[in-house]
């Protein structure tokens, strides 16, 4: 009955917030015609409802304006990837907004297949690089009330929802005490301000959901892939993650595989790797010229010349000051907290700690599972446990992978 009566509920809030996209959609449609004046604010001015007024004034977004999606999966080096474009002061950069998306549906519910929240997912990230904030609206708990709202998800991890108009704080624990609210409205005119905008995402499965995204010619999307090795990521869930992975910390410790053990979380993660890499080395059409694999471990060994490759493909320029942060955040000795999210670290040094921390008989289900990933990767199988424990042994073979052109 428990189970009848979830599935109705959420199969209740599909529906409401399908609903919700189509008036949403229908009301962008009647900003087809060019109104007659020659500027977005003179445009759109006189319309004193704040959505519609978004919704006139996105047609007019900025020509040539750049935008920039992170495309990952969780614990694979992405929030120092993402740093990498937050400390550029001309970027408007957004740290995971498809939470509230993900929150929305599983909170208080059996887990849902993240499939099923790809057309929200889609239209949010749409909505966001237009610079409307009041999609958003719809998935934050509690509701926002005239636009304003204490829950947005890690806001203090970027640094233009931290610089005035929105706040005036640089580091992200000052900024949520001093900034605790935030003005979504005010947010969408801050970021009309930028020419760029970069977001970072792991809750999309595959790099085929999305095409719709990087077909649209009015983005000009560009995608940066970033991976790691499945063994380390898997190594980084079970340090991080405790409740979700339990199971793989009991087999991790004991190196014995729990009875029944579920790998569906292992399988989905393998699986989702295989197809993504599928799609991208297929090197289909509509990722001509959009697309840059990006390995972890090749961006912590040297990470600002990868930085600067990947600036290079974004044709973003190099901002004064990158280099320097970057090394004081990559040679660091001992990292100042134990935040899951610390991008401070000695990256060269950690980026293949996994192999000290896995047990051998996980890294061996993982090599099986993920073997087709880890040879697409270039990424070296172990067969015994002092081969596995040997840091002196490079299992990342030297690879290139160049942008799409």
């Amino acid at each position: 009955m428990m189970e009848c009566s979830w599935k109705v509920f959420a199969l209740f809030v599909f529906t409401s917030l399908g609903i919700q996209y189509t008036a949403i959609k229908s009301l962008r449609m009647t900003f087809t015609t060019p109104c007659p004046s020659l500027t977005a604010e003179n445009r759109c001015g006189h319309i004193k409802d704040n959505v519609t007024r978004a919704l006139c004034e996105d047609i007019n977004a900025q020509p040539g304006r750049k935008h920039i999606l992170i495309f990952t999966t969780a614990r694979s080096g992405s929030s120092f990837l993402g740093e990498i474009f937050n400390q550029n002061s001309d970027v408007f950069y957004l740290y995971e907004p498809l939470f509230h998306v993900q929150d929305m549906f599983t909170n208080g519910l059996p887990s849902i297949d993240r499939r099923s929240l790809l057309g929200a997912s889609r239209d949010l990230l749409h909505n966001l690089y237009d610079c409307d904030f009041y999609l958003l609206e719809n998935y934050i708990k509690p509701p926002p009330k005239d636009h304003i709202t204490y829950s947005f998800f890690r806001r203090g991890s970027s640094k233009a929802l931290c610089s005035p108009p929105m706040c005036n704080q640089s580091q992200e624990s000052q900024c949520l005490k001093a900034c605790r609210k935030i003005n979504l409205t005010m947010a969408s005119t801050s970021c009309r301000s930028y020419k760029t905008m970069a977001i970072k995402i792991i809750r999309i499965p595959e790099l085929n959901h999305m095409r719709t995204l990087v077909d649209d010619p009015r983005l000009s999307l560009k995608v940066v892939h970033l991976v790691r090795d499945p063994r380390a990521v898997l190594a980084s869930r079970i340090n991080t993650f405790v409740s979700q992975y339990r199971s793989y910390q009991i087999w991790n410790s004991s190196g014995r595989k729990p009875h029944n053990m579920d790998l569906t979380l292992l399988i989905n993660m393998c699986t989702d790797y295989s197809k993504s890499l599928k799609t991208a080395f297929s090197r289909p059409s509509w990722l001509k010229g959009k697309y840059m694999l990006v390995r972890y471990e090749d961006l912590a060994k040297d990470p600002v010349k990868k930085a600067n490759e990947i600036y290079n493909f974004l044709g973003l320029p190099w901002k004064e000051g990158l280099s320097s942060w970057i090394e004081e955040n990559t040679n660091a000795t001992v990292a100042p907290n134990s935040s899951k999210y610390a991008t401070i670290r000695n990256s060269s040094k950690t980026v293949e700690n996994w192999r000290l921390n896995l047990h051998f008989s996980i890294v061996q289900t993982v090599q099986n599972l993920c073997n087709t990933t880890l040879s697409q990767l270039g990424f070296q199988l172990v067969d015994s446990i002092q081969q596995l424990k040997n840091l002196s042994q490079n299992l990342v073979e030297p690879r290139v992978f160049l942008p799409f052109i």
